[in-house]
């Protein structure tokens, strides 16, 4: 494949989809700059997972070393029952558990993308993107820090509720609320701490969960059913109010999150839906990750999205000479492997969400049935095997070197 000449490409948003982006970008030869509206990096975050066609992707990178010297440690999946015992036990290596080869804090990930991509890519943190005016040959591009510049292409990367792709796309892509409230911490870990995922359902629509990370804390997160509240708009202490309101009386450790709730800096609270536009370019501008197509974290494959649409876009850029035919190209490679993704089950997320104590009873029996041996013995005849675990996702991932 021959390298096209420096194009100039402007990238909003440092977190993973766009450093992705920048790596491959860089290496087929174009002039990347990445702009990030925070002053620094934004490390925090919780457990992520790098797996399947992303762990291709980060062994194409040389980076898959580095996220699996940074691995938290997780060593399976545990469902805590209302009397605080081990309800279920999904080990690391079961079909169904959700702690994968690869965990890893978001934070990390997005430092390990960064040192593999800042010597070839100009970042400018501090800054965003306020106009975008399309021209012929390139875009007419205007910071908040004032500065105007031209690029050729100019590539959203900047999450559910980005700013550039409301600038050229406006409300075409729609939020799909599904329902559901969750919010992230950080809090101090304890003696009694393990390294397993727990999980709490708690009734009245209420998920609690703790998470080890190699950083010697726990990463908290809570989750509940609510049906058209708008806190995510609520200053943070508003916010913290109605976490701890809708933690009490949960059980097992509701009362150590909500002490912790004021004492933490890095308590992140939104609401959970996906996003789906219809088009994912225009003009000049594209748009990858979730400003383009957020999964949810009930998926498990924001990151693999996220990793998997930078490659496509990078690739078909470098392969094709006109923009308009590599956006073409990629959206025809990604959407139906995207809709795929965002498919959810039928009933997901309230079937795991009881409203009442007889029906957490009823989830953790059903629960143990399945982590039960023979359960499990006969689910691993029909799951793929380790090796085959990359391939078989359901996207084709060229080789474009």
């Amino acid at each position: 494949m021959s390298l096209p000449k420096a194009k100039k490409v402007l990238i909003s948003g440092a977190s993973i989809a766009g450093p992705t982006l920048a790596f491959w970008l860089a290496k087929y030869g174009f002039a990347v700059t990445v702009v990030e509206r925070s002053a620094s990096l934004r490390l925090g975050g919780q457990n992520i997972d790098v797996n399947g066609p992303a762990q291709l992707i980060a062994q194409k990178m040389g980076i898959e070393t580095a996220i699996r010297a940074a691995n938290t440690g997780e060593v399976g999946l545990q469902l805590i029952g209302q009397n605080n015992q081990v309800a279920a036990a999904f080990p690391k290596e079961s079909s169904m558990s959700g702690t994968q080869e690869l965990e890893i804090l978001r934070g990390d990930l997005v430092s390990i993308l960064y040192e593999a991509t800042k010597e070839a890519v100009n970042y400018r943190f501090g800054d965003s993107i306020t106009g975008l005016e399309q021209h012929p040959d390139d875009v007419a591009v205007t910071f908040s820090s004032g500065k105007t510049e031209r690029f050729q292409l100019v590539v959203a990367a900047d999450g559910v509720r980005s700013s550039t792709r409301r600038l050229v796309f406006g409300e075409e892509p729609v939020f799909t609320y599904l329902g559901l409230y969750t919010a992230y911490l950080t809090i101090p870990r304890r003696e009694s701490d393990n390294d397993w995922w727990r999980w709490y359902t708690a009734a009245d629509r209420r998920i609690v969960m703790l998470r080890p990370d190699n950083q010697g804390t726990i990463r908290a997160s809570v989750a509940f059913m609510e049906p058209g509240e708008s806190y995510e708009k609520l200053p943070p202490e508003e916010q913290k109010r109605v976490l701890k309101t809708r933690l009490a009386g949960a059980g097992w450790e509701a009362d150590r999150i909500i002490n912790a709730i004021d004492e933490t800096q890095d308590v992140y609270f939104d609401k959970i839906g996906q996003i789906k536009a219809p088009r994912w370019s225009a003009g000049r501008v594209a748009m990858i990750g979730d400003a383009a197509y957020c999964p949810t974290p009930l998926t498990g494959k924001g990151t693999t999205l996220a990793m998997v649409g930078a490659y496509l876009l990078a690739g078909e850029l470098a392969r094709h000479e006109r923009y308009q035919d590599a956006f073409v190209a990629y959206e025809k490679r990604m959407r139906p492997y995207v809709e795929a993704v965002q498919k959810l089950p039928p009933g997901v997320p309230w079937l795991v969400y009881p409203k009442s104590h007889l029906g957490v009873s009823v989830l953790n029996a059903v629960a143990g049935l399945v982590a039960s041996k023979p359960v499990q013995k006969l689910v691993s005849l029909f799951s793929p095997k380790p090796d085959d675990k990359q391939e078989d996702d359901g996207i084709d991932l060229p080789d474009y070197a």
